[in-house]
């Protein structure tokens, strides 16, 4: 919208007829277009925006049998399960109780009339809660509007304006090599009204980003905010970086910085800051599909009440976490046109990438298992296996460092014996014996096409490294919640790993981000990476 609310209340027909042709033209043209926005918000609808079905007016619902589901998300459910504040008999109404009676009331009884349901928020009459920690500020930042917003002309920096509003907030500035270590600078912003000459009066406004992520929706991005993009990096940091509950980062800042902020704003401050990141997805995924080596590997995931995946996918200088179910379709959304070379384990969802390798840990680690059973034949396949697989390494190490050699060719009896055996026990009585037959039958050329070029990987041990920080986090803070959680989640985590991949601290490039998002503009790329990595 061009024109606030305080802008067209001093529209009328007396200002309008003092404008020339030019200002009108130029007021026309912006009531045009905030008339046509006007108009498209208020066709929206459950079947093509956001709004949940309960907005439909009681004669636009459908019959009753037909209901929508709603898409109306819990915001608290997002929570760490360590952050919710459980339910407690005070949080009932005062007279009634906290567990209602399960048996059923004497049909002679007479019925009570309902009572009328208690609307969400504040009540009125209720003494309400505010922030009572209030800096001394450190520096006064005034905020002018730059250009009349009746007749677009430019306000002279003498223009007759007043303050109207205005807002706290606290940061934590970055790199000054004068004072190290954490300190918080307060700021206080103030916000003008400014007389133009042609009698219309335009106020400043702080600035505000578009959040284009359907998940994410319920978040703004506003300058409006206590908590500046240096703060808010180190709540993600925290966070995210060193496994923190929000009740733990709330101790840490309020004992160490001496600042008290409430879990709800930590929540909205991680939330707003996965939204800023939520554009920079696509540059992360295109990085990915264009890389000639991919390490990928995924991990249960719980989601509230669903378990999903944690998908990973690293290349030399990117890193790509998602949340998703497991199949196929995941790959197909997220690696369209991908035509490197895949390093995976053997699940049956990568088998149709035509380039593939696989990872010998996990069939080494499957021989062993045979070694260590009871079963004759199934040990003697294990021994076979894992002798296979020490030579192959062996010499693919010593091919690394010497000259040129062809493995295939060189050690093709020794391939072909091990085909042999597997071909055998096809269908062998033993499970696990059974089992390792068929998947080196399957994958066969997957497995020893790293002999082609032996500086290919051995193992897909930098998917699971990238995994290992969160898996250690699952067990901490139980998954998420939501999906809005688990977008903020991996968008943020996806953004941190690539920037230390590619050899610079996140936090710096992270503070850029929401502020330039926080104002309306677009996030800077990612960081290219250092030179020789």
């Amino acid at each position: 919208m061009h024109l606030s609310d305080h802008s067209l209340s001093q529209l009328d027909e007396t200002y309008v007829q003092a404008l020339d042709e030019t200002r009108l033209r130029g007021l026309s043209l912006r009531l045009l277009e905030d008339l046509k926005e006007a108009r498209e918000r208020l066709r929206q609808n459950p079947t093509n925006s956001s709004r949940p079905p309960s907005s439909r007016a009681p004669w636009e619902r459908p019959p009753v049998g037909d209901e929508e589901p709603s898409d109306d998300v819990d915001v608290e459910a997002s929570l760490p399960a360590q952050d919710r504040d459980a339910p407690d008999a005070a949080s009932a109404p005062p007279d009634e109780p906290s567990h209602p009676p399960e048996t059923p009331a004497p049909e002679h009884a007479a019925s009570k009339p309902e009572k009328p349901k208690r609307k969400p928020g504040k009540q009125p009459g209720a003494p309400g809660f505010g922030r009572t920690q209030v800096f001394k500020a450190h520096e006064t930042i005034i905020h002018r509007p730059e250009t009349c917003a009746a007749c677009a002309e430019a306000l002279p920096a003498d223009a007759p304006s007043v303050c109207y509003a205005g807002f706290q907030s606290v940061d934590l500035p970055w790199g000054d090599a004068e004072q190290p270590g954490l300190h918080l600078r307060i700021t206080d912003h103030r916000f003008h009204d400014t007389l133009c000459g042609c009698g219309h009066h335009t106020r400043a406004r702080p600035g505000e980003g578009r959040v284009d992520d359907p998940a994410l929706e319920p978040v703004a991005l506003s300058e409006w905010r206590l908590v500046g993009p240096g703060l808010a990096t180190l709540i993600v940091a925290l966070h995210l970086r060193f496994r923190m509950s929000y009740r733990r980062i709330a101790e840490f800042l309020h004992d160490w910085l001496g600042l008290s902020l409430s879990v709800g704003t930590l929540d909205r401050t991680l939330r707003e800051t996965g939204a800023a990141v939520s554009p920079l997805e696509q540059e992360l995924i295109t990085s990915v599909v264009a890389s000639h080596l991919l390490h990928a590997d995924e991990t249960s995931w719980p989601q509230g009440a669903e378990l999903l995946w944690l998908w990973v996918f690293t290349s030399a200088t990117t890193t790509l976490f998602v949340v998703a179910k497991r199949g196929r379709e995941v790959l197909d959304r997220l690696l369209p046109g991908f035509a490197g070379w895949l390093m995976s384990d053997g699940w049956q969802a990568y088998r149709h990438f035509p380039q593939r390798l696989r990872c010998w840990a996990h069939l080494t680690r499957k021989a062993q298992g045979l070694i260590d059973s009871f079963d004759r034949e199934a040990q003697a396949f294990g021994h076979h296996v894992q002798t296979t697989f020490d030579t192959l390494i062996g010499a693919i190490h010593a091919a690394r460092d010497g000259p040129p050699v062809d493995l295939p060719i060189r050690h093709a009896v020794l391939l072909n014996e091990l085909h042999a055996a597997c071909v055998r026990l096809l269908g062998h009585r033993h499970a696990k014996t059974r089992a390792l037959a068929v998947e080196l039958w399957n994958d066969w050329d997957a497995i020893f096409r790293v002999l082609e070029n032996p500086q290919w990987p051995l193992t897909n041990n930098d998917a699971e490294r990238a995994l290992r920080h969160w898996v250690i986090a699952r067990r901490i803070m139980m998954g998420t919640r939501c999906e809005a959680g688990s977008r903020t989640f991996t968008l943020l985590a996806s953004v941190i790993d690539t920037c230390r991949q590619r050899g610079h601290v996140p936090w710096p490039y992270l503070v850029g981000v929401i502020a330039e998002r926080r104002a309306g503009r677009a996030a800077a790329p990612l960081p290219a990476p250092m030179p020789g990595l």
